[in-house]
């Protein structure tokens, strides 16, 4: 498989990442052996997760998703076939939260003991921190690079004047920069990403990570009415998307995959992968036969006439019909 370039990080990744969220949530220990094994045999490496993953879920508390990759390091072998990363900075509990250097010190500890490993490939910035200075964050990134417990740092979250304050800072002060931005981005939540964030990270060359990529399902088409929303726990989520938008996106998905004789989600991770600043999305599975459909995504090569087909029925407004 063809790896892509993370940013300047001499990381070099899968183009599709598995979102780590579903671990130890509706994925059980078991059966997220199982999606990481098959993830991994098919070649891809790059496996994203958070400290706080998944403390929503009633009964946890958070970590549950670091645990049982741990766990599945642990048992497997594994971890060198893998890049890993994992976000910082998210409310672990209240008022625990945050990138002050004294916060970061004690979270990247407790990931990498529930992680089971010594080192974390990419550590990302889950929310920005407007308390924290952007300088402290910097040089405590810096010192746990140097400590061989980070190979390269990334940011989640942020808005383009912070991202690109962020890397002015880093390049004034010599101090590590942020490699990669992992952003909310699909073919309904488009104009987050495209009207200001994706110029910083063409600009600089920062490789684009981005989550909710199939928006928590809808893309997939199996929430076509307010009567399916009870179809998974995230269903009520997706109540947003039931519009006449919503709907001319399904539409032409439907198209498109007929064309290809392919999925509505197999098509919308193409579109995403198929975006030149786009490294990777990141995509879940609870069993094996969505794995099977994210891993056939990356096979899908669209055209352009698909991928304006797309662009278009997705268009927020008139001045994005024209991208």
């Amino acid at each position: 498989m063809q790896k892509r370039k993370l940013g300047n990080s001499g990381l070099e990744v899968s183009p599709l990442a598995f979102g780590g969220n579903v671990f130890g949530w509706t994925a059980d220990e078991q059966t997220s052996f199982k999606l990481l094994d098959a993830f991994v045999d098919a070649d891809f490496n790059l496996v994203d997760t958070a400290d706080v993953y998944s403390h929503w879920a009633p009964g946890n508390k958070g970590g549950e998703s670091e645990t049982v990759i741990g766990k599945w390091f642990k048992r497997t072998g594994k971890r060198d076939r893998v890049v890993l990363a994992t976000k910082a900075g998210g409310e672990m509990s209240p008022g625990k939260k945050g990138l002050s250097k004294a916060y970061l010190q004690g979270a990247i500890e407790e990931s990498l003991q529930r992680l089971q490993t010594d080192y974390i490939d990419l550590y990302q910035a889950h929310y920005d921190d407007p308390g924290t200075p952007i300088q402290e964050t910097l040089e405590t990134y810096a010192q746990l690079i140097k400590q061989g417990k980070v190979r390269a740092i990334g940011a989640s979250n942020y808005t383009a004047e912070r991202l690109s304050e962020a890397l002015k800072i880093s390049k004034e002060l010599g101090l590590p920069r942020y490699e990669s931005l992992q952003p909310q981005y699909n073919l309904y939540e488009r104009s987050g990403y495209e009207s200001a964030l994706e110029g910083v990270c063409e600009q600089n060359g920062l490789g684009v990570i981005s989550y909710f990529s199939l928006a928590s399902g809808f893309l997939t088409g199996k929430y076509r009415s307010e009567a399916d929303l009870s179809k998974s726990a995230r269903g009520q989520g997706i109540k947003k998307y039931l519009n006449e938008r919503g709907f001319r996106i399904l539409k032409a998905l439907d198209e498109v995959a007929k064309q290809y004789s392919s999925t509505p989600a197999r098509v919308s991770l193409a579109w995403l992968i198929a975006r030149p600043s786009i490294t990777a999305p990141i995509a879940s599975a609870t069993n094996l036969d969505q794995l099977n459909d994210l891993v056939e995504a990356t096979k899908l090569q669209l055209d352009g006439a698909a991928i304006e087909l797309l662009n278009q029925a997705s268009a927020e407004n008139a001045a994005n019909t024209a991208r």
